[in-house]
C-alpha cells in the first residue's frame, strides 16, 4: 500500500475527504517531527513510541569500489511498537 492508497483508506475509515485525510496525516508527521527535533519523545499508549537515537561515526565500505568511507555521526528516528499493538497480528 502506497501513501495515496493509505490516505484513501484513511479517508474512507473516517468518512472525510481525501484532502482532509492528507491534512491529518501531514499534521501527524509534522507534530512528531517537531517533538523529536526538540529532543523529546512521543509515546502513544497502545500504539508506539517514537524517539531519536544517535549513531556514532563509523567506517563503512563502498560496496561498488571496496573503498573505505567515513560515515559521520547522526541522529535517526526510531519507532518501537507496543506489545498490545503487536499482539493484534499474532492471534
Amino acid at each position: 500500500m502506497n501513501k495515496n492508497e493509505f490516505v484513501r483508506a484513511y479517508a474512507d475509515k473516517l468518512g472525510v475527504t481525501i484532502k482532509e485525510a492528507e491534512a491529518d496525516l501531514a499534521a501527524f508527521k509534522e507534530t512528531i517531527t517537531d517533538v523529536l527535533s526538540a529532543g523529546e519523545y512521543v509515546h502513544i499508549s497502545g500504539f508506539a513510541t517514537f524517539e531519536l537515537k544517535s549513531k556514532k561515526a563509523r567506517t563503512g565500505i563502498n560496496p561498488k569500489t571496496g573503498e573505505k568511507v567515513e560515515i559521520p555521526a547522526c541522529f535517526t528516528p526510531v519507532a518501537k511498537f507496543s506489545k498490545s499493538y503487536k499482539d493484534n497480528f499474532n492471534k
